[in-house]
């Protein structure tokens, strides 16, 4: 039985040094590249304004200076850097360096490169709403490939009737892709290294252990790694609005 769960804070991975989306990298960092008008972490930090949280750390390496200003200009006390411009840490180095800002209850941790147009209910309350702690020592937010723009992956997890999660392995595709949120235990690190780590040995040591999890996104999911995935997003963009104005107009 989910227990349900009420995260205070949340980590976006934005410390990335954005190689597939040069030369726009080259002197703007990926997070703050634009797309349909606004940076690209205008769009992930929307969903965590709206769900309140206490803090929100954001991590920077490449050209930090300029995510720091970016922060600054937000006027949001809520919103805090985590510096790694001596050491580039990689995602799971960079949330235990963090981990003092974080808290200890399970948070939220976002990639600073995808985020999600949701249709009804708050994904991240449908998140929070179906964590047990009996059961999951990380539950992941899944797209499948009909959701994906930007994404020319294979797939990531295989998802049983109980939504627990194992990798694709040796298998040509698998269904789900993970869509950059996660709903991590702190505890989890406590056994890391104070070195860079990725934050998939996590995920495959919760895997093993039957405790990763995941739910599927009620929306459309954006992945926006290269330069031409710019493009394809905007357009998806532009196309939702569309739709979205003239089911306004039938329904008035």
């Amino acid at each position: 039985m989910s227990e349900g769960l009420s995260p205070h804070s949340a980590m976006v991975l934005a410390a990335g040094l954005g190689t597939r989306m040069r030369p726009l990298t080259l002197h703007t960092p990926k997070p703050l590249v634009t797309v349909g008008g606004k940076a690209l972490l205008t769009y992930v930090l929307d969903p965590l304004f709206k769900s309140s949280l206490n803090r929100i750390v954001i991590n920077a390496h490449h050209l930090a200076g300029q995510i720091h200003d970016w922060v600054e200009n937000l006027g949001a006390p809520s919103v805090v850097v985590s510096d790694e411009s001596g050491c580039l840490m990689d995602s799971g180095g960079g949330i235990k360096k963090a981990l003092p800002l974080l808290g200890s209850d399970p948070f939220y941790v976002l990639n600073a490169d995808s985020f999600w147009i949701e249709k009804d209910s708050p994904t991240l309350e449908r998140m929070a709403q179906m964590w047990d702690r009996t059961q999951m020592d990380l539950l992941l937010l899944l797209a499948t490939h009909e959701q994906a723009t930007g994404y020319d992956g294979a797939g990531d997890f295989i998802k049983d009737g109980q939504g627990r999660l194992s990798f694709r392995g040796d298998r040509p595709t698998a269904p789900f892709i993970y869509a950059g949120c996660a709903l991590v235990k702190p505890e989890l690190f406590a056994s890391m290294p104070d070195d860079p780590f990725s934050l998939s040995v996590l995920f495959r040591q919760a895997a093993e252990k039957e405790r990763l999890s995941g739910l599927v996104l009620d929306g459309a999911w954006m992945h926006v790694g290269t330069v031409a995935a710019i493009a394809e997003t905007e357009k998806h963009l532009h196309d939702l609005a569309l739709r979205n104005k003239d089911q306004a107009v039938q329904q008035s």
